[in-house]
């Protein structure tokens, strides 16, 4: 059992330099608050928004956070991150200026406004640090709730941890499941649903989670009488309190003023959820903010004269400082002096991270301006180059943007001039310095990438013949997976007790357990958020949703937190979540989406699985779990009671990412096509062969990343014509796809004929196989399609159908 801290155990002296340290953590937090203000307004910074008004609980908290724990936060937590040792105040302003330099500001190198914290999970070669050694955030993100789901999976992380024995590499990652998950949340966005799915879902899992959330009454200009109902988040929340009879949260109420109170209240909150594993809700109100919601507007637009007298006097801070001075801590004259030292550091760490930001940007601007007169010396359009010069001379703070620009401009005019090189390679150089800044780490870089793993065929007995349910091989894959990764589990809707809707897991929850192969409620965006926090946390999480129609209330955490992590962290944290669904062809609207399109465009950053069969979705699932990048497998709808070969080598053998296979050669035209509708080509395909026209059928399977290897465009160059056959919209999944080979390829060099696409009607299928047919592409849409083609080419021979 961990031996609860009690301040009994102190001397007066040093409960108070305990005090005095927090007091100055406090005060210098808000001394950033309001220099960082200013440097918006003035215009060095863009945006600002800040954690005024929230410091003294947020040192509470700060003092029961131990190594190992995690953080799922809200962008005013920069007082807690000063006080686990995470943020400096060069680091503060760092990140207000957008600073690209990773070791200036470590949390995202300028890709995130300030405000938005990480720490580093990752060494340099994209390996895991010890985690259980140092304090951790997992990055932030601005979607109000977003932090939630995540959150869910951080603390049930330690679950797993604790129960379930055999985890190989768990040293690193979690000393017996003694972790606690924080969450912090404003009171507006407790309204959110994100908030709601993940609070049940902690009561119902019993994970240990601790959600702060700092009540100031407002949301950005929205009263809590307008968000919350009874204007009180823990009231409402009251049927959770756990009791002698069922199991739920303890939740707690405290007064975000009251610096001891605060106290006592988070070292019971984390003795709880510590060592019970329960999760516990600390409604910490009558907070205030000082500067309003943001640089973008001030509060006292719409907070009337009492409430503004009232947010004075209780000013966290300054309600500190009367209980430090009531119990004799400091003095008014020693804290003043404490208020001006803060004040003074706050402006030297101002300016040392200006200077960091600003220094060589100005540099490279001194550059240009000497490159720019030289050439303009011997040029015919000096005067032109000399002005640019000069009103690039003019900008007393460049930005790299400024620099480019004029240097892009002047280009035009040395076109026929001897500078036009020297200029042409400034150019050149400086964007491959910058770019990089701007777009790295959308995917991993480290030597576990999808990209690292190689094709392993399934083996076959040489008498092997297709007579196993497709279901089949995913089951006895996933047998395998379980046994050669104990760190791996996967969880979803009916996923458990029956094996998934399908039986691709019958008989796994029975052999691997309930918290290995878990049934879940329904709420597809915290099995998601399930998955990224476990994964952040070393596990090897399969979130299931159950069908890809329902991955629409998940986009939104897949998009923001996941697809993005990798690259607002710059490759400092990663989470290798595989996610697992199925769909395209079947009856109904809710059961035969195939909305790709959509997928491919919000999801960049995760990759993207088309699989046709299962024996190519369980080579997948064995080719992620050697990677460290997330991915989404779609598996057939339709396919698992098709018959396949039963595989010899389960487990082991990998179906390549980015790499598509030409499952028929031929030579009058390249279709393409993925999932179940290549089944319908190999159909049509056949039926066209009767006619004299020979088909290449090419099977993407995967949309993102998409054919590294450029094989379609070399079938293009042997048929010279095209057709995409999909099911997704009209330009949906199909304009994606003519874009990378017409475009990205260079297709268009070898079509003698318009590149075109066969794909469903704009609207969804209606019920049954009549909908299908009506609605989707069939064997005869794509005979049709592709004869009138050949009709162009030689009407002679293929004269029309119709």
């Amino acid at each position: 059992m961990i031996k609860e801290k009690t301040n009994t155990t102190l001397t007066f002296e040093d409960f108070k330099t305990e005090v005095l340290n927090d007091y100055k953590i406090a005060i210098t937090s808000r001394e950033c608050s309001l220099l960082g203000r200013r440097e918006v307004l003035t215009g060095k910074a863009k945006f600002g928004i800040f954690g005024d008004g929230k410091e003294v609980p947020q040192l509470a908290m700060a003092k029961f956070f131990k190594d190992g724990d995690f953080r799922s936060g809200y962008y005013r937590d920069q007082t807690f991150m000063m006080a686990i040792g995470q943020l400096t105040i060069e680091q503060f302003f760092a990140g207000l200026y957008g600073n690209t330099n990773i070791e200036q500001d470590p949390m995202s190198a300028g890709r995130q406004m300030g405000g938005h914290f990480a720490t580093h999970s990752l060494n340099e070669d994209g390996s895991w640090k010890n985690l259980t050694k140092q304090k951790n955030s997992s990055a932030d993100i601005s979607p109000t709730a977003g932090q939630m789901p995540r959150l869910l999976g951080l603390a049930q992380a330690s679950k797993i941890y604790r129960n379930v024995s055999g985890i190989t590499n768990q040293s690193n990652f979690s000393v017996d499941g003694n972790e606690i998950a924080w969450g912090t949340i404003g009171n507006a966005s407790t309204s959110e649903g994100l908030f709601f799915e993940t609070i049940n879902a902690a009561g119902v899992l019993q994970v240990p989670m601790i959600v702060s959330v700092w009540d100031d009454e407002y949301g950005i200009s929205v009263h809590a009488r307008h968000q919350t109902t009874k204007e009180n988040i823990s009231e409402i929340l009251k049927g959770y309190q756990r009791d002698d009879k069922a199991k739920g949260y303890e939740i707690l109420r405290v007064k975000g003023w009251d610096y001891s109170d605060l106290i006592a209240t988070y070292e019971k909150a984390s003795a709880i959820a510590r060592e019970q594993h329960v999760p516990v809700l600390i409604h910490v109100n009558e907070l205030t903010q000082p500067q309003g919601h943001s640089t973008s507007g001030s509060h006292e637009r719409y907070k009337d004269a009492d409430r503004l007298a009232w947010e004075k006097d209780f000013d966290c801070i300054r309600q500190m400082k009367l209980w430090m001075i009531a119990i004799n801590i400091a003095s008014p004259e020693e804290i003043a002096e404490i208020d001006l030292k803060a004040k003074n550091d706050v402006l030297e760490g101002k300016k040392a991270a200006w200077n960091a930001f600003i220094d060589p940007i100005v540099k490279s601007q001194k550059e240009l301006i000497s490159l720019l007169k030289k050439i303009a010396e011997s040029s015919n359009n000096k005067e032109s180059i000399l002005k640019n010069a000069s009103e690039l001379s003019s900008i007393k703070s460049p930005l790299k943007k400024e620099i480019l620009i004029a240097a892009r401009k002047s280009l035009r005019l040395v076109q026929n001039d001897s500078g036009k090189n020297e200029l042409s390679n400034w150019i050149s150089s400086y964007i491959t310095e910058n770019q990089p800044n701007f777009s790295s780490n959308l995917h991993s870089d480290s030597d576990l990438n999808v990209f690292s793993v190689k094709e392993v065929l399934p083996k076959y007995d040489e008498n092997t013949k297709e007579d196993a349910d497709g279901r089949m091989i995913l089951r006895d894959n996933f047998d395998a997976i379980f046994t050669k990764y104990p760190e791996a589990l996967i969880f979803g809707e009916d996923a458990g007790a029956i094996g998934d809707v399908n039986q691709g897991l019958e008989g796994m929850q029975e052999k691997y357990g309930e918290l290995r192969v878990a049934d879940t409620g329904i709420r597809e965006a915290t099995i998601i958020g399930q998955g990224i926090g476990m994964a952040l946390r070393g596990l090897r999480p399969i979130a299931e949703i159950q069908y890809l129609d329902y991955l629409l209330y998940a986009i939104q955490i897949m998009s923001d937190d996941l697809a993005t992590l990798q690259y607002r962290t710059v490759g400092k944290q990663k989470a290798p979540l595989i996610i697992r669904t199925r769909g395209h062809r079947l009856e109904g609207i809710w059961h035969s989406g195939s909305p790709m399109g959509m997928i491919i465009n919000a999801l960049r950053g995760i990759h993207v699985l088309v699989p046709r069969n299962m024996t190519k979705a369980a080579g997948f699932y064995n080719t992620l779990l050697e990677c460290d990048e997330p991915a989404l497998v779609i598996e057939c709808l339709n396919g698992y009671r098709l018959k396949e070969k039963t595989p010899l080598n389960y487990g082991e053998f990998k179906t390549p990412i980015g790499v598509v296979e030409t499952m028929k050669e031929g030579n009058d035209i390249t279709l393409v096509s993925y999932g179940s509708t290549l089944r319908l080509v190999e159909q049509a395909a056949k039926e066209l062969m009767e006619v004299g026209i020979d088909c290449e059928i090419i099977d993407l399977q995967s949309l993102l990343p998409f054919d590294i290897n450029h094989d379609l465009v070399k079938s293009i160059a042997k048929t010279n014509r095209l057709l995409v056959i999909d099911e997704d919209v009209p330009g949906g999944a199909s304009a994606y796809i003519l874009q990378q080979i017409v475009e990205q390829q260079d297709g268009y060099n070898y079509l003698d004929s318009k590149p075109q696409t066969l794909t469903a009607k704009a609207h969804r299928p209606s019920y049954g196989t009549d909908g299908d047919y009506f609605s989707k592409p069939s064997a005869e849409d794509i005979f049709e399609k592709v004869y009138a083609m050949m009709n162009e080419v030689n009407p002679a021979k293929f004269p029309n159908l119709y």
